[in-house]
C-alpha cells in the first residue's frame, strides 16, 4: 500500500444527525447532533463516551441500519445503504444476538452462508476462526451453554467471516475477563497492522487508550474532542526520564545536578505496570503450569493475514469495486 492510499479516507461523515420521533412523528430525542468525522484506511478509530452519548446510534447509521435525519455518510466512496459497501464490512453488535440452539461451528457456518463463499472456504474459515478465539475444542457445544465471554468471542469471529475491509465493533470487550479482554485488544491491533480499518465504540477508557490511533469523545450526541490519544493525554509542561537502576550515590549526583540547573529537585519513583498488564502476566504464568492448552487462542486466522494490496486485488478480481 502506498503512503497516499494509506491516508485515503475510508469513512467520511458530515453533519450527521439522528432524531427519534414518537408515534405522532414529533421529535422526541436527538441521539446524534451534527457529528462530522473522517476515518482513514488502516486506522483504529474509537468512539468514546458514557452510555447514551450516541455511540451505538452512530455505528448503526454507518452500517445503514438506521437512516440519518440529516447529514451525509460516505463509506468506500459509497452510501452507507449501498449493498456492495455492506459486503465489505464486518459488525459485532453490543448485544450478542446468536441462536442458542446452534453450536459455535454451526453459527459460523450459518453466517458464512450469507456471503459468496464456497463450501471449502466456509469450512476452512470456521476452523481458523474457532482456533483464533481459543474455542476450537468447544466448536460443537451449543451457544446456549456458553458463558457471556465465550459468546462474545463467537460474535467477534462471525464479524470476521467475510474477511472485511472495515470492522465495526460495539463494546467489543463487554463481558470479557481481563485476559480475554487483552486478547481481543491484541487481535484488533494485529488486524489493523494487516490493513483492516476498525471503528469501535466503548465507554471503557482503557480499551480505547490501548489500541486506538484516533478517538472522538461524545457526549449528548455531539463530538466534544477529536484527535490522537497522545495529543490529548500528553502533558507538555512536564517531562519524565526513565533510567535503568543505578547506584544510590550516582542517582543522588544526577538529582543534585538537575536541581542546581532547574531550581527544582525531580520526583523519583519506579515505573509501574498497569493492573491489566500485571493480571495478564500472573494468569499467563499460571497457565504455563497447566497441562492443557487446547483453549488457548491462536494467531490471526491465515485467511485474514494477507496484505492490504493483496486483499484489494483479490476483491477486484471478484468483481468488487
Amino acid at each position: 500500500m502506498t503512503e497516499r492510499s494509506a491516508q485515503t479516507a475510508l469513512i467520511e461523515v458530515d453533519g450527521l444527525t439522528k432524531v427519534f420521533r414518537d408515534f405522532w412523528m414529533r421529535p422526541r430525542i436527538k441521539a446524534v447532533d451534527g457529528i462530522s468525522l473522517t476515518i482513514k484506511r488502516g486506522e483504529v478509530f474509537g468512539l468514546l463516551g458514557p452510555n447514551g452519548s450516541g455511540k451505538s446510534t452512530t455505528l448503526k447509521m454507518l452500517l445503514g441500519l438506521l437512516h440519518p435525519t440529516a447529514g451525509r455518510i460516505s463509506i468506500f466512496g459509497r452510501s452507507a445503504s449501498d449493498e456492495q459497501a455492506k459486503s465489505r464490512i464486518g459488525y459485532m453488535p453490543e448485544e450478542t444476538y446468536l441462536y442458542k440452539y446452534l453450536t459455535a461451528r454451526e453459527t459460523l457456518m450459518f453466517y458464512s452462508n450469507l456471503f459468496d463463499l464456497t463450501a471449502a472456504q466456509r469450512k476452512e474459515r470456521t476452523a481458523q476462526l474457532l482456533e483464533m478465539v481459543g474455542l476450537q475444542t468447544s466448536g460443537d457445544r451449543r451457544i446456549g451453554e456458553f458463558s457471556k465471554g465465550m459468546a462474545r468471542k463467537i460474535a467477534l469471529a462471525q464479524a470476521l467471516i467475510n474477511d472485511p475491509e472495515l470492522l465495526i465493533l460495539d463494546e467489543p470487550t463487554s463481558g470479557l475477563d481481563p485476559v480475554a479482554c487483552r486478547q481481543v485488544k491484541d487481535l484488533v491491533i494485529a488486524l489493523a497492522k494487516r490493513g483492516k480499518t476498525i471503528v469501535l465504540a466503548s465507554h471503557l477508557l482503557a480499551d480505547v487508550e490501548d489500541i486506538c490511533s484516533q478517538i472522538a469523545i461524545l457526549y449528548n450526541g455531539r463530538v466534544h474532542v477529536q484527535g490522537t490519544v497522545n495529543e490529548m493525554l500528553e502533558d507538555r509542561k512536564r517531562l519524565s526520564l526513565t533510567l535503568d537502576s543505578i547506584e544510590p550515590a550516582v542517582l543522588e549526583s544526577v538529582l543534585a545536578s538537575i536541581a542546581r540547573e532547574t531550581g527544582h529537585r525531580p520526583e523519583v519513583r519506579h515505573p509501574t505496570y498497569t493492573l491489566e498488564e500485571f493480571f495478564v502476566e500472573i494468569v499467563a504464568k499460571a497457565k504455563c503450569a497447566e497441562t492443557s492448552t487446547s483453549e488457548q487462542p491462536g494467531t490471526v486466522a491465515p485467511y485474514l493475514a494477507g496484505g492490504p494490496a493483496e486483499q484489494q486485488t483479490t476483491k477486484n478480481q471478484a468483481g468488487h469495486p
